[in-house]
This record gives structure tokens, C-alpha cells and sequence, in this order.
């Protein structure tokens, strides 16, 4: 991503909370041509190194070629469009796209056959725990099923996050994208309008 002061972010914790909002990842290797596959993710919570743990059907781990290369993990968090008339009079009439974003580098870890076993049945766990009846993954049923995909568990050594949020705005300009947002119309996007809250006014 292309650096820009006003919106690159270094706190791991905000990653975590990325990554638990919004599960649903891109894993992109370049290891046999660029490879992308879109996998759910969920963080490693029992260490205290950033890490994820997902999976791939195979042959996908063919296709990305796992070894000892990085890999780039992308989360994208809430997102959406900003119009220039909702600026303040004297502001630059430019429109633009507000958005949250982490790329997450490692070299993955392929999981043995019971450990992703395991972790396919958390994976489970950890979305069906929301339903009124949870269905949650037997794991015998499931044993013949896993052997169909691959486990992994991706130390994230460095990453990249950028939280994009109208930051380089003036206050009233700020203000007015967040009540535009939560109004009536065509980009009515309460979720980005509380993110902008929270990352423009916290505290």
C-alpha cells in the first residue's frame, strides 16, 4: 500500500480487532505465478505473537506452493464512498473512498493432519456459536472430509494496515461525512460512519 502518514497505523491490537471483524481473508503467494484464494480466518488467541489460522482446499496448496516463501495475508475492513458534497464549504472538492486495510506477511506453517483437524472444528466453533442452534463439527464425521483440505497457521511477521478515515479532512468536513453517511441514500453506511467515529473522536 502506498504510505501516507495521516493513515498508516502500527498498533497490532487494531489488526486483531481487524481481523476478528472481518474474517474473511485473501491469501496471495507468488511462489508459482501469483496465486489468490479467498479463505475464512481466525487469530491464534492462545499466543501472543500475531498469528492466523486458516485452510485451503486442495490443490490450492499446489497452486501456492507453501515452503519458506512470505505469503500476504489481505483483510479488508468496512469501506465505502465519500462524496465531495458532503464537504464544508473551502474544502477540496475531490471524492474519494474511505476504508480500513491490513496486509499481513508470513511464511505459513502447514498444520499436521489431527492439529487441522482440530482447528477446522474451532473454525466451526467459532461461527456457529452465533446461530439460535449450533451445528457444531463432529469430528469423526469430519476426518474424511479434512483430509480434502490443507491446514495453516500464519505467523504474521510484519504488516502494512492502513486505516483511511478522512483524517487529512478538516473537523467540519468530518463531521459532515459522518451525518451523511448515516442518512437516508444512496451510500447510507451506518458501519462506516461509526468507524469514522471511532477512529476521528475517540477520546
Amino acid at each position: 500500500m502506498r504510505h501516507n502518514p495521516h493513515h498508516f497505523v502500527d498498533d497490532p491490537e487494531l489488526v486483531r480487532r481487524l481481523i476478528r471483524e472481518n474474517p474473511w481473508a485473501i491469501l496471495v503467494s507468488d511462489q508459482h505465478g501469483l496465486v489468490a484464494s479467498h479463505y475464512p480466518v481466525i487469530l491464534d488467541e492462545d499466543c501472543d505473537e500475531l498469528a492466523v489460522f486458516t485452510h485451503v482446499g486442495r490443490p490450492d496448496e499446489e497452486l501456492h506452493g507453501f515452503g519458506q516463501r512470505e505469503v500476504v495475508l489481505i483483510v479488508q475492513g468496512v469501506h465505502g464512498y465519500v462524496s465531495p458534497s458532503w464537504y464544508a464549504p473551502g474544502a477540496l472538492r475531490a471524492p474519494t473512498w474511505n476504508f480500513t486495510a491490513v496486509h499481513c506477511y508470513g511464511v505459513p506453517e502447514i498444520l499436521d493432519e489431527e492439529t487441522n483437524l482440530k482447528t477446522l472444528a474451532r473454525l466451526v466453533e467459532h461461527f456457529e456459536r452465533h446461530v439460535e442452534s449450533p451445528m457444531l463439527l463432529d469430528l469423526e464425521w469430519a476426518r474424511p472430509i479434512a483430509r480434502g483440505t490443507v491446514g495453516l497457521r500464519l505467523p504474521i511477521s510484519r504488516f502494512e494496515c492502513k486505516v483511511k478515515m478522512s483524517q487529512d479532512k478538516d473537523r467540519e468536513t468530518q463531521r459532515r461525512v459522518i451525518s451523511a453517511l448515516r442518512a437516508a441514500g444512496a451510500y447510507h453506511h451506518p458501519q462506516l460512519a461509526e468507524e469514522m467515529q471511532r477512529t476521528l473522536f475517540a477520546g
